[in-house]
């Protein structure tokens, strides 16, 4: 199933644009006016569709059936696709890469940013001069026909010789399918090389039959054995080397290296979703060299990709994780790409394993890893009219922003940019970051991070529940250089706000290298305001 949400710019033809362009303008760049997104915006549409001066143009703005018809350059192109599927590490994305590389001008769409730097970083280093664009960085190279950009900031109104798309299974996720969907149908690439799970192979070939795009599929198998062990690890005195142990939590990752390391036999890296991506990626260095005195990973499923990982073994401390709803047993497709990242082709473990810290997780792990991905499914909805093969994507977040913002003095289009911010609005201090941030906007018009953030007041944390606060700083410094590069006259501070960011990342390795976990106490009291720099009115708090 592939996630959309509502798009206003390709509706000109139905007599929309006109109506919208001063309120909406989708000129600006990397904008993308997905107006489902924003609270309030479908009632003027609703408004703009049936008011008396528009009846000869009423338009059903229910009737998404067609949104291949949404991005007329791609449908001016005859475009060949490429699907290039198979198991983790059985080269699919580095074939593709390699085509990318030969083509004459081209764009990379990876699901993460570390995925886009590595790309950019291989290109230029082969002489392929690539620029890096995701919502946070810009680095232009001089003459650089090839760009590696996060999915969302894909391009839909330029032309390319070769395109690629990391990571498509990703089309059904509730929250970013609709990133990949719009890069599918929208992305005008003479080759469009589609790299993933085969479990997409059915649906991408039913989403791009009304296209006309001449469709090949290359099934890859896994370059090196990946061997499910019939023995649990049993006991941390059992831990090797090489091995990774993968758990759901962050305080399940904190006790768990504490417990390893407790043994004196090894040290542990740590690799989980809310870290900075730079200090994943200094930890997983650490983990791969072999020199180095950490030789055992603790990770969460983050290491599923993005990160080239030198891993012998995978220990599953448990088969069940809380995906945020419930507490559910692991998907086959979560337990193959975890498990795949056993035994990468080339490393010194060129034969990977994978096992569970229990006896009792064994059977689904085995059964898991034997059974093909399922299809993915395809999904109606009782209010939109839908092709078969979509479905609308999850816009919890965007509407919770979109409360916050919809009461201040600010256009629609600035709304429209906090609403698709990248903030986690369940995180207090980045909600709160959020709220000051478009409060200042709408009050002065101009942001400066010394009003809330004080530099030079950051300290290395000592608890986990410190480390905890200073990776959400993190998250709030990197939604200022996001806003920064849309709003740039108003957010003027960027420089200053990367360079913190930055030291975040540094005092977190220090913490990680230094502390480890610790025991919290029961009961913490929130603080008034929130500490290590960020000062937060009571306006704000009131928000979240």
């Amino acid at each position: 199933m592939a996630a959309f949400l509502l798009r206003h710019r390709q509706v000109s033809t139905l007599g929309v644009s006109g109506i919208l362009k001063d309120k909406l303008d989708p000129s600006r760049p990397h904008v993308e006016s997905r107006l489902g997104a924003l609270a309030g915006v479908c009632n003027l549409l609703r408004e703009y569709s049936t008011s008396n001066d528009n009846r000869a143009h009423k338009f059903d703005f229910l009737d998404l059936t067609c949104p291949h018809a949404w991005y007329p350059v791609a449908r001016r192109k005859n475009r060949k696709i490429f699907l290039h599927v198979g198991p983790t590490n059985s080269g699919k994305t580095y074939h593709a890469l390699k085509q990318l590389e030969s083509s004459p001008s081209g764009v990379y769409c990876g699901p993460l940013r570390l995925l886009a730097w590595e790309v950019a970083k291989r290109l230029n280093k082969a002489n392929v001069p690539c620029d890096l664009i995701t919502g946070q960085e810009r680095e232009e190279v001089n003459g650089a026909k090839h760009k590696a950009v996060t999915v969302e900031m894909a391009d839909v109104t330029s032309n390319y010789s070769c395109a690629v798309v990391d990571e498509i299974q990703m089309l059904g996720c509730m929250t970013r399918g609709f990133s990949f969907t719009r890069a599918l149908l929208g992305i005008s690439a003479d080759e469009l090389h589609l790299c993933g799970d085969p479990a997409a192979v059915p649906l991408i070939q039913e989403i791009l039959k009304p296209t006309g795009d001449d469709i090949h599929v290359q099934y890859y198998e896994r370059l090196s054995p990946l061997v499910p062990s019939q023995k649990p690890l049993g006991s941390f005195k059992n831990i090797q080397t090489g091995d990774c142990i993968v758990t759901f939590s962050r305080r399940e990752i904190y006790k768990l290296k504490g417990q390893i390391e407790r043994g004196r036999k090894h040290l542990c890296s740590v690799v989980y979703g809310s870290l900075p991506p730079e200090t994943r990626t200094r930890q997983a260095t650490m983990f791969n060299d072999a020199s180095s005195e950490f030789d055992v990973l603790v990770a969460s499923d983050a290491i599923g990709m993005g990160l080239n990982l030198n891993i012998s073994r995978i220990i599953f401390s448990t088969m069940k994780k809380f995906d945020g709803v419930e507490m559910r047993d692991l998907t086959i497709s979560e337990v193959k790409q975890i498990a795949g990242r056993a035994g990468r082709y080339g490393s010194d473990f060129p034969v990977g394993e994978v096992t569970c810290l229990l006896a009792d997780d064994l059977p689904l792990l085995h059964s898991s890893l034997k059974s093909p991905s399922p299809i993915l499914e395809e999904h109606f909805l009782e209010n939109a009219k839908l092709s078969e093969n979509y479905f609308i994507a999850n816009c919890e977040e965007m509407l919770k922003v979109a409360a916050v913002v919809d009461v201040l003095p600010i256009s629609l289009h600035d709304k429209y940019l906090f609403v698709i911010s990248p903030v986690d609005m369940r995180n207090e201090i980045s909600s709160q970051g959020l709220t000051q941030f478009a409060q200042n906007y709408a009050q002065k018009g101009i942001v400066r991070l010394k009003e809330i953030f004080t530099p030079g007041t950051l300290q290395v944390p000592k608890t986990e529940s410190a480390l905890k606060e200073l990776e959400s700083i993190h998250k709030v410094l990197d939604l200022y250089v996001w806003l920064s590069f849309r709003l740039e006259d108003s957010f003027p501070d960027r420089e200053l706000a990367a360079s913190q960011k930055a030291i975040c990342g540094l005092l977190i390795e220090e913490f990680l290298e230094r502390f480890g976990w610790q025991k919290q106490p029961k009961t913490r009291k929130l603080p008034s305001r929130v500490n290590s720099g960020f000062l937060l009115s009571k306006e704000t708090r009131q928000y979240v």
